[in-house]
This record gives structure tokens, sequence and C-alpha cells, in this order.
């Protein structure tokens, strides 16, 4: 188990390697000279010559790669030149100095994302800490939804099959896996928060916090979060039912099932003691990617409704390419997928006693 565990963590950090080297270079080589888009249209040379000192953009851009990875660790280097970029002295960092090796110092800190080109110098931290939660309430929400009535239809579908109740359903999953998530919204948004609104008392757009009428203080309102909710959850709701009939299916026509019945147990024991908890792997496999793809790919979602999410965040970043953002924001999604990906293999282990981490 522990060899195991240091192996998916190497496996881990040799994955954000990759995923840091590919946006460092894909968002800091071609977009232009990022000094320039900080500063904006109105900058002046002595401008940019001051804003490429104090983030080291005048530095060779191997050597910024090693800024960033350096940026990024929780154990660092810093220089002891305060006019250094990588400086304890400087506020960026939330460091813990550690000792000195010459004209170098080892230091404890918390990652540091860079600052946002667009909003006066904030940063990255704390744009992904106001965002993230909103969407991870929002990802939780849909994926409650799709496993609920996901798996409940499934059964549903499976005990049924080749009724007519089995091919109702099966539309519905179909046409759930086939409709495209922005077509989803913006024909929720406009049936429900427009044509029915008398009725459902639902708004086309609204996020989870919103000022009250007075402009005065943020108000939680949990009825922006239904619409959204729902229009995430519906593909893998669709994936889910079908996964979950499936599996079940399949299940069902193993041997220790007809030894089960053949003790005298009934066919809801049977479902729910033999039957579920061992047609549950596959849909585990589809719940935990389609999670992590919520929290990465609720962009058009959160944009359309307006919930102020790291989706949305992502859009108006580069509509201002606003770098340091979606760079932060790309990181941020990359190690939520490797560690749900590794909290799987466990959760694989639990359900199937036969699955071993090796």
């Amino acid at each position: 188990m522990l060899g195991y565990l240091l192996n998916k963590i190497l496996y881990a950090l040799l994955t954000l390697l990759g995923v840091v080297t590919v946006i460092f270079f894909l968002f800091t080589v071609l977009p232009g000279d990022p000094a320039k888009m900080m500063l904006g249209q109105n900058q002046t040379a002595e401008q940019v010559a001051a804003v490429k000192k104090k983030y080291g953009f005048d530095k060779p851009i191997t050597t910024q790669y090693l800024y960033y990875l350096n940026d990024l660790s929780p154990i660092s280097l810093h220089a002891i030149n305060p006019e250094n970029y990588t400086s304890l002295k400087s506020n960026k960092y939330y460091a813990k100095h550690l000792f000195t090796l010459g004209q170098t110092g080892v230091a404890l800190k918390t990652p540091y994302l860079r600052e946002s080109f667009t909003k006066q110098g904030k940063k990255v931290t704390e744009v992904i800490g106001e965002t993230l939660p909103n969407t991870f309430v929002l990802a939780v929400s849909a994926i409650v939804i799709a496993i609920i009535l996901g798996v409940v239809f499934g059964i549903i579908s499976a005990l049924k099959k080749d009724t007519w109740i089995d091919k109702i359903i099966q539309v519905f999953s179909t046409l759930g896996m086939s409709v495209p998530s922005f077509f989803s919204a913006i024909l929720f948004a406009w049936l429900f928060g427009f044509v029915l609104h008398e009725f459902t008392n639902l708004e086309m757009t609204g996020s989870l916090y919103e000022l009250d009428d007075f402009g005065e203080r943020m108000t939680l309102q949990w009825k922006n979060l239904i619409l959204p909710a729902i229009v995430l959850g519906i593909r893998p709701l669709a994936v889910v039912i079908q996964l979950m009939r499936n599996s079940l299916l399949e299940v069902l026509s193993e041997d220790y099932i007809r030894t089960a019945r053949a003790k005298g147990l009934s066919e809801f024991q049977v479902i729910k003691n033999h039957a579920v908890k061992n047609a549950l792997n596959p849909v585990v496999t589809a719940i935990s990617g389609w999670f992590a793809s919520m929290l990465a790919g609720a962009v058009f979602v959160e944009y359309i409704f307006g919930w102020n999410g790291l989706g949305k965040e992502i859009v108006n970043a580069l509509n201002t390419l606003d770098l340091p953002v979606i760079m932060g924001s790309v990181l941020v999604i990359a190690i939520i997928f490797i560690t749900i990906n590794i909290l799987v293999d466990f959760i694989y282990s639990w359900l199937d006693p036969r699955v071993k981490l090796i």
C-alpha cells in the first residue's frame, strides 16, 4: 500500500512538471511581451523596463522557467540580494527562511502563482480562491444529481429491460449525452428563467452570492444554483444511467447472484446486498472523471448563467490575456484531476476486494 502510494505521488509530480512546462512555454513564449500586457497601451520604455526587472521578464527564457518552478515549489531557493526577483524581501511570498547556503537562502513557502495582469497586482491564488469554491459547489451539486438519479434510473432500466420503461429511459439518456451543454444552458435559462419565471421564480443569470437590493451586503442565493447544476449534471446523468444499466445486467448474470437467489433471498435483497455494489465500479470511474471535468469544463455553463466560478474567470482571463490567471487555473485543475485519480484507485479497492493496490 505504501509503495503504491509513493509511486502514485512520484507519477503525480512528474505529470505536474509536464503540465507546468507546457503551460509556461505556451503562455509565456507565444502571446507576446508580458510587461506590455500588464501596463496596457499607455506605457513608457522606463515603465516596461521596471516591470521586466521586477518580475524577471528581462532574463533568458530558461531562467524565467526556473524562476517559475521556484515560485511554485513549497521548498525553494531565494537570493540574499533584496533587488533579485527571488528575494524574500518581496511581499509576494508567504515564506519562512530555513537556512542559508552561501549567497542563497532556502525557505519554506506557499506556492506563488504570480499576480494578475488586469486586477491591479492581485495574486492569482486570491483570484482562484474567490472563484474555485463557487465552481466546487456547482460541480458537487451537479454530480450529486447525476449520481442519485443516474443510479436509480439505471437500476430501473436494468430491471425493466426491453420494456417501454427501459426504452423511454434509454431515449432520454441518449438525448442527454447528445445535446451540448451550452445549448442546454441557453434553453434552460430561457425557458425556466424567462418564459416560466412567474412559476419557477428562477433568474436567467445569477451567482451563489449577490448584493442585496440596497447594495450593502452579500446574500446567499441558493435558487441560482438550481438551473446551472441541472444543466451541468445532464450529461454525466446520462452516462451514469447507461453504465449502471449495462453493469447491473452483467452482474445479474453472474453465478453468485443465482446462488443468492437459490438461498431464498428476495429480489430486493439480491439487488441491494450483492448486485449494486459490484456494479458500481464503472460508475465510479465515470463519476470521478466527470467531477474533475466539471471543475475544468463548467466554462460555458458558468458564463451563460453568470455564475462567478473558475470557468467564468478563465473566459474573462482569455478575453483580457491575463496569462497568470490562465496558467494558475490550468495548474490547479491539473492538480485536481491527479488527486481525484489517486482517490478513485482506493475507492476501487474498497468496492471490489479483488482489486489490489500494488
